[in-house]
């Protein structure tokens, strides 16, 4: 009769696959469920499947949470959460608690019900001497060995030699899973082993005692699954065999044993001992009696007993159909409670005949490294499909996302096969983990499909040292030591828009170059890295690679090879990488290898590396990171090819680069005089660019405005508009050409577009260069690209008649035109906009409607605009950027010419209505939560007065400001102001799909400056303002808005949740409502949790914008809307007065500070005679490590640490001055000088 599952609450004292599996039966069964977790596991599916889950937490005052390390051992936390929610059952699982026999009695003795073996069962076997003295008692064959512990060395010895013989094995008796095991062949090695032994297993398990057995080198590990009711029966489920282990842990399991049908008779006898044992004991629960067999004589010993579930249960259940052996212990617990006994099958539990199973466990661990674990991000999971076949099972926790972190086993699931024999099931498991996809850090599947595809495998020959000689060499690379900023990209990256970073490589010809040279699709992903710091890699299998890009040195275990060429390296050699003493041609250098990364997962359709996403782990690479190749070696007979010098690009150090007008070189912006000395100017690449955007120094832009109006306080301000590929964006007085990494929308007016065909240049110009811009006309520009096309198609074909030289000739014709293409007409009698049509490079057009004003009316004809060429299905459009009062038009330019492009927009504009009065437009209005004045953000407010600037209009608050700004009462009053209103979403953009919202209430318009300097530090989900435009920040991130509350992101990395997926992890559209929902910051905190676990869902309602319903609330409140406005300008002028006496008086003292300040003195060196290391690229000094009279003792020893490019550069010593001795230092050399490209830093001798 089934038991009332219903009055009972059941907790998994567990994490990972094993508590996502005991919760699969509980529900089945439907038992609550309860769960725990650590920090690190917040988001972990077992958190999300139980009916309740708990933080593990002191139960001591103030009840933090308990650490990684220690929350799922924390007894004393897990009772007391037991206690509080009136839970009657407690499953362990396996590993953790599962064998701690003061976890068993604790929970016993408060009232609930541990499904094991009661706790004076779980000691006497966890003592491996006592576990052995109760098999001989149960006439159960024991390994010849000691009688119990071993008390003294001399004991031990005797024992060895005169009743054991050698080889011998010392055991620790309270180990586990092959901790504590140590194998001594000889007399000599059980000396030297004796003392380390005890003294670790005192460290490991507090316990130092150990007994002694015989070792058998050729062995089988074949063990036996039993459940007992502890009253005496006990039945058992046939057997597994795990002899497939590395270092004593099972890593393939299978019933039934292929060694049984050797032995006729065997498989009886051993589950008959296994059955006697745990009678004898009156063992109650599941539980796991193993033997040792002798591989030669089918003897078989007693080993010892698991008292838990084991890993491997799976494998007996899928032979037995119908058996749940989690809930054959839930039973048994149950009927434990009541006092009841549970019945057992007598004679056990029969298997389906003629099926045959296998369990291979897949482990985020790196084979090639001793099997270290490889915690990190799992980028993509496919785990094969189980539907439709009977005989798959998998048993995970993982998806796309997961993070597998340092601080558990790093095992991620376990493959389950079965079929109606041995050979199938084998050939289905290599089949299964062929279909296994789990991208990320290193894992097992290529070693686990190598065991099952090996003779010894197929054959059922494996014993328990088969792993220790198999041989297993990895296609992979590892990264012994990186280059500076080193990442995997792939061209042409993401042409997605919504400020998603286009990523791909930043010199567009040496990437491709690189990809041909080794026969690769020329788009296929490679590495890119900036040659400042020394590259190692190590490569196990053959493979055929090429660089290209700036001059440095290539070896290949130490023997030098050429760049742009392609070269062979051999299996289990190391390629070497670094900057060429003296070179200073380029920036970046290119790797590519013959077949790519296979396992590096596309991400929206990239595997480019940008803002934490795509390549690998979506960061640079670092030392230790292993990487899965392709097809990489070479074919027979494949001979080597190496470009003549005429076809290698030369990188000068003072470039011209091509650019298209626009879209804001002309008169509205900035000067006649203004724009000629911008484009007549050698403009300095500054230290501080990087792939987001390349910093411009030179002189001051003149500004034809005094401000930006309502864009803001400065004239290079702007309403928020897209940004184009290239662009040179001024922010401030600060030309900066945005690139790869670069936003995609934002508030500052944009020059000039780099030309297509030019942005390779972009890759490969340094700090200290100078770029000088030559504007051409679209047809120029559609020849620039052609060249390197050809260029190209010269490397792929060998043409020696072809010169490098054409890339960068220049057009000899300026183009001065300026860069508006079309411009629509005011209509003043019916309210027709005026339109211009802006040039944004050779691969958009920047559409602006009306005056510098934000106008609602506008936004809705900009949406009209997009609808109507959308369905009119225009050729190369790729994206439309919408914002403020403006869209950019994103095309490509191969599949239409800017000139029919414009034709169709402008028949698109005008077949518009001239009025969009009678218009509606439908969208969603989404509820957002709010905490409003946070600890968050002001906690960043903090940092910012402290590292930053400590006195601003806008601090120490940034909610009294806006307040003051706005003419509004107080802060309290300018909160109201900022939730009452429903906001409309008028783009989505900048960065990962932020939105840029705007009130639809005129009376809830806020306005602010933008913070100068921009913080460092911005919360993800913080919400601020800057001009009228309010915006979510999608990640933690730098920033410049002003802040007033903190809200969930609308950007889902992973796409989990009911309101994103993969494919559109973004949440947010054009013309949505926002509506914020104040809540507590405690509210907060879980609703965060419930967001990352893809378990919030937002309420979002269907509703519709009609422009005559808008235009008739805003005249029915016109009367406060002119009041407001007239508060808010004169409280804005009054700010702007005191900001700017402050931020003046605030530069004047950082001018100072900086003046006075400079790192202490160092020795120079009285000449540069000797080994000189110098600068490569203009930086600043931050660190030296190193002084006169040191003696370089390896090539990798870091002498300074240089500061460009916002990042840190390590000066390493080098081959060449190994045992060389520092003589001095370069004239002027301190902590925070500013060096040059060539700057003496150090003299050896």
């Amino acid at each position: 009769m089934a038991p009332e599952y219903s009055k009972h609450k059941l907790l998994v004292a567990n994490r990972g696959e094993i508590a996502v599996r005991i919760l699969r039966t509980a529900k089945r069964l439907s038992i609550p469920t309860v769960s725990i977790y650590t920090p690190s596991d917040a988001l972990s599916p077992h958190v999300s499947l139980a009916d309740e889950s708990y933080p593990m937490l002191s139960p001591l005052a103030p009840h933090e949470a308990l650490p990684d390390a220690q929350g799922y051992l924390d007894t004393l936390a897990i009772v007391d959460i037991c206690k509080k929610q009136g839970v009657t059952l407690v499953h362990p699982g396996y590993g953790f608690l599962s064998e701690n026999t003061g976890f068993a009695r604790m929970v016993r003795e408060n009232g609930a019900t541990f499904l094991g073996p009661s706790a004076e069962i779980v000691e006497m076997m966890g003592l491996k001497h006592e576990a052995r003295r109760k098999a001989i008692e149960a006439d159960v064959p024991v390994v010849p060995g000691s009688d119990g512990l071993v008390a003294s060395l001399e004991d031990a010895v005797e024992l060895a030699m005169e009743k054991i013989g050698y080889p011998v094995m010392l055991k620790s008796t309270a180990g586990g899973g092959g901790m504590g095991i140590v194998v001594c062949e000889n007399e000599a090695e059980l000396r030297n082993k004796f003392e380390p032994t005890t003294a670790r297993a005192q460290v490991l398990f507090h316990n130092s005692g150990v007994f002694i057995e015989k070792y058998f080198p050729a062995a089988r590990h074949i063990e036996v699954q039993v459940f007992g009711d502890g009253l005496g029966h006990a039945i058992h489920m046939g057997e597994r065999e795990c002899s497939v282990q590395r270092r004593h842990q099972k890593v393939i399991e299978e019933t039934p044993s292929p060694f049984m049908a050797q032995y006729p008779g065997l498989r009886e006898r051993m589950c008959d001992a296994a059955v006697r044992l745990c009678k004898a004991i009156k063992y109650g629960s599941a539980g796991t009696v193993e033997f040792l067999v002798d591989d030669k004589t089918g003897e078989f010993f007693f080993l010892e007993m698991n008292t838990r579930l084991q890993v491997e249960h799976p494998i007996t259940e899928v032979t037995r159909p119908g058996l749940d052996i989690v809930e054959m212990m839930i039973r048994q617990g149950i009927a434990e409670s009541e006092s009841k006994e549970l019945e057992l099958e007598s004679e056990g539990v029969p298997a389906d005949e003629g099926t045959h199973a296998i369990e291979a466990r897949a482990y985020c661990e790196n084979p090639a490294a001793g099997f270290k674990p490889a915690p990190g991000v799992l980028q993509y999971v496919q785990l094969p499909a189980v539907e439709g076949r009977d005989w798959l099972r998998i048993d995970g926790w993982i998806s796309t996302g997961t993070t597998v972190t340092p601080f558990f086993d790093p095992l991620v699931c376990k493959v389950i096969v079965s079929g109606s024999t041995r050979e199938e099931a084998v050939q289905r498991m290599i089949g299964v983990l062929d279909e296994t996809k789990i991208m990320g850090p290193a894992n097992n599947i290529p070693y686990l499909k190598a065991i099952c595809e090996s003779d010894v495998f197929k054959r059922g020959d494996a014993t328990t040292k088969f792993l220790d000689t198999f041989e297993f060499v990895p296609r992979a690379m590892d990264v012994l030591s990186p280059g500076l900023d080193m990442t995997i990209q792939d061209y042409p990256g993401r042409l997605l828009g919504l400020g998603i970073p286009r990523g791909g490589p930043m010199d567009t010809l040496a990437f491709r170059a690189a990809n041909i040279l080794v026969s690769n699709p020329p788009g296929t992903e490679a590495f890119e890295m900036l040659p400042l710091t020394t590259c190692r890699l190590m490569f196990h299998v053959p493979a055929v690679i090429a660089v290209t890009g700036a001059d440095v040195d290539v070896t290949i275990n130490s023997m030098k090879v050429g760049t742009w060429e392609k070269v062979i390296v051999q299996g289990g050699t190391k390629v070497v990488i670094g900057r060429k003493g003296g070179a200073r041609e380029g920036c970046r250098v290119y790797i590519a290898v013959r077949g790519g990364f296979p396992q590096v997962p596309e991400y929206l359709g990239s595997k480019s590396t940008s803002a934490g996403m795509g390549g690998y782990q979506g960061r640079t690479l670092a030392a230790g990171d292993h990487l899965a190749l392709g097809e990489c070696g070479p074919k027979e007979g494949e001979e080597l090819v190496t470009l003549p010098p005429s076809l290698i690009p030369r990188y000068p150090l003072n470039w011209t680069i091509h650019c298209l007008s626009g879209p804001h070189d002309s008169e509205e912006f900035v000067t006649s005089e203004g724009i000629e000395r911008f484009y007549a100017n050698d403009w300095k690449v500054s230290a501080s660019s990087n792939r987001m955007g390349i910093r411009l120094e030179g002189p001051k832009i003149l500004w034809s405005r005094s401000n930006g109006g309502e864009g803001g306080s400065h004239p290079s301000n702007v309403h928020d508009n897209g940004y184009a590929l290239g662009t040179v964006n001024v922010n401030g007085d600060t030309p900066v050409i945005l690139t790869s990494d670069g936003p995609d929308m934002g508030g500052y007016m944009c020059f000039c577009t780099v030309a297509s065909g030019d942005y390779w240049k972009l890759g490969q110009v340094r700090a200290g260069d100078t770029i000088r811009f030559r504007r051409v006309t679209f047809q120029e520009a559609m020849r620039l690209i052609d060249r390197g096309v050809q260029w190209l198609e010269a490397v792929k074909n060998q043409m020696l008649e072809y010169s490098a030289e054409e890339l960068v000739k220049l057009v000899e014709e300026e183009d001065r035109k300026g860069p508006i293409l079309k411009v629509i007409d005011v209509v003043a009698e019916t309210g027709r906009p005026r339109v211009v049509f802006r040039q944004a490079g050779d691969a958009a057009i920047l559409v602006e409607y009306g005056d510098l004003y934000l106008d609602l009316a506008l936004r809705a004809r900009i949406h009209a605009f997009e609808t109507t060429s959308k369905e009119r299905q225009l050729p190369g459009i790729w994206a439309f950027g919408p914002c403020i009062r403006s869209t950019i038009v994103r095309y490509d330019p191969a599949a239409i010419a800017q000139s029919n492009l414009l034709s169709a927009l402008v028949d698109a504009e005008l077949s518009l209505p001239d009025t969009m009065e009678s218009m509606s437009f439908p969208g969603r209005r989404i509820t957002f939560p709010i905490v409003l004045d946070d600890r968050w953000n002001r906690e960043a407010l903090e940092r910012y007065m402290k590292s930053i600037r400590d006195r601003a209009v806008y601090l120490p608050s940034n909610i009294d400001y806006l307040a003051r700004n706005n003419g509004v009462k107080n802060a309290e009053e300018a909160l109201v102001l900022l939730t009452r209103s429903a906001y409309l979403v008028f783009g989505v953009g900048f960065y990962l799909a932020c939105p840029f919202l705007v009130p639809v209430d005129p009376r809830c318009r806020i306005v602010g400056q933008k913070m100068n300097p921009s913080r460092t530090y911005t919360p993800r989900g913080a919400i601020g303002i800057a001009g009228l435009v309010a915006a979510i920040y999608p990640m933690e991130s730098p920033g410049g808005y002003q802040l007033y509350g903190r809200s969930l992101p609308a950007w889902q990395t992973w796409g989990r949740g009911q309101d994103f997926s993969p494919a559109k992890p973004w949440l947010l559209e054009p013309f949505d409502q926002v509506v914020f929902e104040p809540v507590t910051e405690e509210d907060y905190v879980e609703i965060e949790k419930l967001f990352d676990a893809g378990r919030y869902k937002f309420k979002v309602e269907p509703a519709t914008f009609s422009i005559a319903e808008y235009n008739a609330f805003v005249k029915s409140v016109q009367p406060e809307i002119e009041d407001f406005r007239r508060r808010q300008a004169e409280g804005t002028a009054a700010e702007e007065i005191k900001e700017a006496k402050l931020l003046e008086k605030w530069e004047i003292e950082k001018a100072k500070a900086t003046s006075s300040s400079s790192g202490e003195a160092v020795t120079e060196a009285s000449d540069d005679t000797g080994e000189v290391i110098t600068s490569s690229l203009s930086a600043t000094i931050w660190k030296i490590h190193c002084k006169p009279g040191d003696v370089v003792e390896s090539p990798e020893q870091v002498m300074m640490i240089l500061e460009a490019m916002k990042t840190e550069i390590n000066i390493e010593a080098g081959e060449e001055c190994v045992g060389k001795k520092v003589k001095g230092f370069g004239s002027g050399v301190r902590e925070g000088k500013v060096v040059k490209p060539g700057d003496v830093l150090a003299v050896l001798e």
